[in-house]
């Protein structure tokens, strides 16, 4: 069995994880002052389970775990994991390896674990106590622990020879059990006695106590039901008017709402009845009527002329007459022509038809003129807020870059960014732009460190940023290109290491005569940058064209765009109104132009009438004229007369007839047309004076209805506050129920009414129940329970008393018989170690005499233990007179004469060879010779001969960051 390897993570200065392999024999810690050496002793103890912060060394126990430097940050836990080789099975655990690991959180928790599961500190110290490594931990010796060994109580010995051969488990759990069985007994019926005597007076009060609760929780259950059903009826109650007042509120706004539409309705018609249509249509047949009776006249009148002419005689002066005669209807054909023509051009000139529907196409258009700017005026306000957005995007983004740069320029070791830091000629920035991109913003720190620390700075920030290094990268061997002469750091501290940070930066750069050369460049090697004098960047991976001031363009186009959006918004917006007023241009026009359509329909009825009657004497004058002609032309006027006349006289009589027959139909069809449009005038009339009644009496009922709606509303208003009141006060009972009766609202409202005295109701009965118990003042709720348990306990005590006297008899039995083994125990252990002690002291001290002397040897119980010792050549009655070197050997004596007596698998000694001088030093290298064999020594020493004499060296240093790092090398392997 030995120590295989100790693991250390955050334990003082290990504050990386470090495993030290250890192997069988000798192996010696060794390394400058302050490395951390003795922080490996301090973690084999602290893992063993020590519990004082002085025996590692520390003011209190949360100093072990690493504190943190300048340049790394304190730690959060320490951990120790010491691995043991049992494959001899010393250790009572089914296990070849036995890995026993503490942790220690800076809040104060510990804990311990073997194989990696959970455990106690006493499960620890048991498993490792038979195997010789015990708390007392005898098998770590430092330096201050030499003279403590000398300088102790001889009792204080006798625990170390104790713990070395095991008989100190069993004294400590002897008395341990003597304390628990002694504490048992005294106190076991004086301490329940003891409590019964209040606790009775506590139980009645108890008693009292709840017969009283229950009878005030009864009353409480009863008197808050019967509030509650209150509430609740009175919820229903407010929800069915409510529902009323809904009710006839939406039948009041439906009433409401078809008066309204009546009442427009009504208005409407008196509107259209109120126009001038009828009387205007009345005038129109009034002047119909008159030419129409002219009509008649000038028919008649012609009538009695043919019937004259009838009755004349044909004379000398019948030719003359013809002649005057046609001469007249010539011109009365004439005025008939140019009358008709006059009514034809009337309305093929001024067609309101034609008009109207141009007005409607010009409609239809400034319709279309107005969806379109709204179109246009909807796609510039979408492409305004689109452009503006991305100057907002490009802003927050160049805004945030600038905070990160300033940010990291102002962090520790912060030199400046890479731009500020060098010199480019001006004909070749763009190319220069282009290779170094993202990197000529990037913030240089002084060192790896600062570079570390601004990084994690962004990152918890959430910021972007770049950062570089001086020194991170070497530029040993690095070529550099033909750009690399076109850019160089300024002159100043940093000017060297930024020339190294340019060559590296551009090692892979080449500088292209074109975009095509370019390409090739990039074809041929692919790990090559290629760059040209325009700013454009090629690689394998990525692809980038004139970037090189990509987000300056990008912001200044972004605003332009913005602008040019804002302008066509303002037009947008200028056309939307001026289509809108051709709109309301148009439809106007549109209107006026169907009222004239409407006028000129009417008098296109009048003039049909006009027309007819003068076609109707165009043709008679006509055929008049014709007649007259024919009787001017004939050869024999005489026989013409004779013959003809009276044929042609009758003609006309006939025609005229007709004619006049025709004339009193369109007068008859007048008279007709006036009569229908007088009484359709008194219709109207009738009619207007009923819609005017309604219209009244609509409007007296829609203000009665307004007057019944607002006090509707102001009553379910008030229903509303009164439903929001009493479902507080609802909510609040039911929540002061649960939460001081613990019930639900049904039982409350179950709970019958208690039997009460006359006089007495439930309100006045709880208030007399709340006085009496405030009287009583606080009670133990607990106390009758815990009475009834006592007195069950006392009983039961009572009859077991007995049994445990019994039981301690037997108990002081076992205490003797273990009593007995452990001065057995001790006596053979004693005795070992004294004789070994003689035995080393005399090989230290050659002609020396050193012994072990009991202080009491009748009482191997409680003896201490003295240490005489004589070197040789002195007589020394008091170690305190010994040298330093004599001291430490006299320890050393006593420690190894107890290592070889009872030994453990491993020892651990902190520099103890300190004080020796060269001789004493032999011997004592001497002494871990005769050892080497038979345990694993760790030792810490600063002592060239004890290095040499160790088996394999583990060397220790300290890291600039603060944290011990360990280097391990076989003594033997380097010998070869």
């Amino acid at each position: 069995m030995f120590l295989k390897s100790i693991t250390l993570k955050g334990f003082k200065s290990f504050a990386d994880s470090t495993t030290l392999v250890l192997e069988p024999g000798v192996t010696v810690v060794v390394g400058p002052n302050g490395s951390g050496k003795s922080n490996v002793v301090d973690a084999i103890a602290w893992v063993l389970g020590a519990q004082a912060p002085s025996s590692v060394r520390s003011q209190k126990m949360d100093d072990v775990i690493f504190a943190g430097t300048a340049k790394r940050p304190a730690l959060g836990r320490a951990e120790v994991a010491m691995t043991i080789d049992n494959s001899a099975g010393l250790l009572p655990i089914d296990f070849s390896e036995v890995t026993v690991s503490r942790t220690l959180f800076r809040t104060g928790e510990s804990e311990y674990a073997i194989n990696g599961v959970s455990c106690r500190l006493l499960d620890v110290q048991e498993l490792l106590s038979d195997a010789g490594v015990g708390r007392q931990q005898h098998v770590i010796v430092s330096q201050g622990q030499i003279d403590a060994v000398l300088n102790a109580r001889p009792e204080d010995r006798r625990a170390i020879i104790e713990e070395a051969s095991g008989v100190l488990k069993h004294r400590k759990r002897k008395e341990k059990a003597e304390r628990r069985l002694e504490s048992t007994e005294a106190n076991l019926l004086r301490e329940v006695r003891r409590q019964l005597k209040p606790l009775e007076r506590q139980a009645d009060a108890a008693r009292r106590h709840g017969t009283l609760a229950a009878e005030l929780r009864t009353l409480r259950l009863h008197v808050s039901g019967r509030d509650i059903a209150a509430l609740q009826a009175r919820t229903q109650a407010l929800a069915n008017d409510k529902a009323r007042g809904d009710e006839s509120e939406n039948a009041l706004r439906a009433r409401l709402s078809a008066l309204d539409a009546a009442v427009m309705s009504d208005e409407a018609q008196l509107t259209a009845r109120g126009d001038s249509t009828i009387n205007d249509e009345l005038a129109r047949v009034e002047n119909l009527r008159g030419r129409a009776r002219g009509l008649v006249q000038v028919v008649a009148e012609r009538r009695r002329s043919v019937e004259r002419e009838r009755g004349q005689m044909m004379d000398s002066g019948v030719v003359a007459q013809l002649e005057g005669e046609a001469a007249e209807v010539r011109q009365q054909l004439e005025e008939v022509a140019q009358q008709l023509r006059d009514a034809g051009g009337m309305y093929v000139g001024g067609s309101a038809a034609e008009e109207l529907a141009a007005l409607q196409t010009a409609t239809a258009t400034a319709q279309a003129r107005l969806d379109d700017a709204i179109s246009a005026h909807a796609a510039a306000s979408s492409s305004a807020a689109a452009s503006a957005a991305r100057v907002e995007a490009f802003q927050a983004t160049i805004d945030a870059q600038a905070l990160s740069a300033k940010t990291l320029s102002e962090a520790v070791g912060s030199v400046g960014t890479l731009l500020e830091l060098v010199d480019i000629d001006d004909d070749w920035r763009v190319a220069v732009q282009a290779a170094l991109g993202e990197s000529l913003s990037a913030v240089v720190m002084s060192d790896v460190a600062g570079a570390r620390a601004a990084l994690a700075s962004l990152r918890s920030t959430k910021s972007p940023g770049a950062v570089l290094a001086l020194g991170a990268m070497s530029a040993a061997g690095v070529k550099a290109g033909e750009l690399r002469a076109h850019v160089r750091a300024k002159s100043g501290m940093h000017e060297a290491s930024v020339n190294s940070l340019l060559d590296v930066l551009l090692s892979r750069v080449t500088l292209a005569s074109s975009f095509d050369a370019a390409v090739d460049a990039v074809l041929r090697d692919s790990a090559v940058i290629a760059v040209t004098r325009d700013g454009d960047r090629l690689s394998a991976t990525a692809l980038r064209v004139g970037l090189a001031q990509a987000s300056t363009e990008a912001l200044a186009g972004a605003r332009q765009a913005a602008e040019s959006a804002a302008a066509r918004l303002v037009s947008a917006e200028l056309a939307l109104n001026d289509a809108r007023t051709g709109l309301a241009a148009a439809r106007g026009a549109e209107a006026q132009a169907a009222t004239r359509a409407e006028e000129e329909r009417g008098r296109a009825q009048e003039h049909e009438i006009e027309v007819a009657g003068l076609t109707q004497r165009e043709t008679i004058l006509r055929d008049r004229l014709r007649d007259i002609e024919g009787r001017l032309g004939g050869d024999s006027p005489e026989r013409r007369d004779a013959a003809s006349r009276s044929r042609r006289i009758e003609q006309q009589l006939v025609e005229l007839s007709d004619a006049m027959k025709q004339v009193e139909r369109i007068v008859n069809v007048l008279n007709g047309r006036q009569r229908d449009l007088h009484e359709l005038r008194a219709r109207q009339s009738a009619e207007m004076r009923d819609i005017s009644r309604r219209l009244d009496e609509a409007r007296k009922e829609r203000s009665t209805n307004e007057k019944s709606l607002e006090e509707r509303r102001e009553l379910n208003r008030r229903i509303e506050v009164e439903q929001s009141e009493v479902r507080v006060r609802l909510e609040a009972a039911i929540d002061t129920l649960r939460r001081e009766l613990e019930v639900e609202p049904q039982v409350a409202i179950d709970t019958p009414a208690p039997e009460l005295p006359d006089g007495m109701t439930p309100v006045l009965k709880i208030r007399e129940l709340e006085r009496e118990l405030r009287i009583m003042g606080p009670i133990n709720p607990l106390a009758l329970q815990e009475f009834e348990a006592l007195q069950q306990r006392n009983s039961f005590l009572e009859e077991q008393l007995e049994d445990v006297k019994t039981s301690r008899r037997e108990l002081v039995k076992v205490i003797k018989q273990v009593d007995l083994e452990i001065q057995q125990m001790f006596a053979s252990a004693y005795a070992d170690v004294r004789d070994n002690f003689a035995k080393l002291f005399a090989s230290l001290f050659p002609g020396g005499n050193g012994r072990l002397v009991l202080t009491m040897p009748d009482d191997l119980l409680n003896t201490g233990i003295e240490v005489e010792a004589k070197p040789g050549g002195k007589n020394i009655k008091k170690l305190s007179l010994l040298s330093g070197g004599e001291r430490a050997l006299t320890a050393l004596a006593f420690l190894f004469a107890v290592f070889r007596s009872r030994p453990s698998p491993f020892y651990v000694m902190d520099e103890v060879e300190a004080a020796l001088d060269d001789v004493n030093l032999h011997r004592f290298l001497g002494l871990i010779a005769e050892f080497r064999q038979e345990a694993q020594l760790l030792i810490v020493s600063h002592q060239k001969r004890t290095m040499e004499a160790g088996d394999s060296l583990l060397g220790v240093t300290m890291q600039p960051g603060g944290s011990s790092r360990v280097v391990v090398e076989r003594v033997a392997a380097q010998s070869a």
